[in-house]
């Protein structure tokens, strides 16, 4: 830890003998916008833009859902919504506390290091029920669709409320060993400021098993889970739409009239979205962990280094993951889009009747 008791404005210090990951944390206090590293200027953009839209975009999930006219059943309503908050969660947290805070507020008490450690345990709790809720959701559909035993006891608006309370607070108290994980970078006056990791975490066996076991949690095991049930139910579902051409005859007609082909259609094109999108956005954030650990390299010597730029990008793909979860759920519904442009037109009539009232 570096002491700079004699100096009063942190901002100053971030100029002076700390690493660039630190010093990217206040550019606009320090360098011009267009002096800044192409990456960096990205981030910049980014970051705000996929604040507005994931806030935008949960608020309506989770107010249209919560109506109840999409055509969906309570259990998978109440999963829709769960995951649209936990997203809402994982937004704010992360992407407008944490990262815009950094790039355009960057002397805060947010960045008082136990303000700091509990935001980033607050995030990973965040994002651990945002992608576990999807795995809860994908596994209730599998049942759904190839477990007809268990459809009953398993989909059912119970289970999804019991499944939901365990999952919040669950990872809520997985997570708190995060805040005891770091230490202050350095000190300004009795301030104790931003967050690094304590030695140990790299050294302690503890430390590094508690590491391994939150990676290997989120997102590998739900990324593997949701790809087995996925391909489970869309065989299963292949298989059902061939028997029903059988037993129906080869009618191409009658086939593409048919109701259930296509509500079975539905089905694969929403599955292939969704494990798709959540495959994808988290696959080079896997990647780059796995190359770390392997090559032993956590340290960026510029702003340009292609590991920070590796590093940054799999977290605006991971982030854009959390906006885009519920989403993708919901567009597929026909219902869902109605709703969507009634809620959208809501305040212009407002604004009309005021209008109108006003003359």
């Amino acid at each position: 830890m570096i002491n700079f008791s004699k100096i009063n404005d942190p901002a100053l210090l971030l100029t002076e003998r700390l690493p660039i990951i630190v010093k990217m944390r206040a550019p606009l206090t320090v360098y011009p916008f267009s002096s800044l590293p192409p990456m960096l200027q990205t981030i910049m953009i980014y970051y705000p833009i996929v604040a507005v839209f994931g806030v935008l975009a949960s608020v309506m999930s989770i107010v249209i859902l919560s109506r109840g006219n999409c055509g969906l059943s309570r259990c998978v309503s109440r999963y829709l919504v769960a995951m649209a908050t936990a997203d809402l969660l994982v937004v704010f947290l992360d992407v407008i506390l944490y990262r815009v805070n950094d790039y355009y507020f960057p002397t805060t008490f947010l960045f008082i290091t136990q303000v700091c450690a509990c935001q980033i345990t607050l995030i990973h709790a965040a994002t651990d029920i945002s992608v576990w809720l999807t795995l809860a959701f994908t596994f209730d559909r599998y049942v759904m669709i190839c477990c007809h035993k268990l459809r009953t006891k398993v989909c059912s608006e119970i289970t999804a409320r019991k499944v939901i309370t365990i999952v919040f607070p669950l990872f809520v108290c997985k997570n708190i060993p995060w805040f005891f994980l770091f230490e202050p970078m350095f000190t300004v006056g009795n301030t104790d400021w931003l967050c690094i990791s304590v030695r140990q975490a790299w050294t302690h066996p503890g430390w590094i098993l508690f590491t391994w076991i939150h990676r290997v949690l989120t997102p590998l095991f739900p990324m593997l889970m949701i790809s087995l049930l996925n391909a489970l139910t869309v065989a299963r579902i292949v298989a059902a739409t061939r028997a029903r051409k059988v037993l129906r005859g080869s009618n191409n007609y009658a086939d593409e009239n048919d109701s259930e082909v296509k509500s079975r259609r539905k089905s694969i094109i929403l599955l292939f979205a969704v494990s798709g999108n959540f495959i994808l956005l988290w696959m080079t954030y896997l990647i780059f962990f796995l190359w770390m650990q392997i090559t032993q390299r956590f340290v960026f010597t510029s702003a340009k280094d292609p590991m920070l730029i590796a590093d940054q990008t799999s977290y605006m793909l991971l982030l854009l993951s959390c906006c885009t979860n519920t989403c993708i759920y919901a567009a597929t519904q026909s219902k869902f889009r109605e709703e969507l442009i009634n809620v959208m037109k809501y305040p212009v009539k407002i604004l009309l009747k005021c209008l109108i009232g006003g003359k």
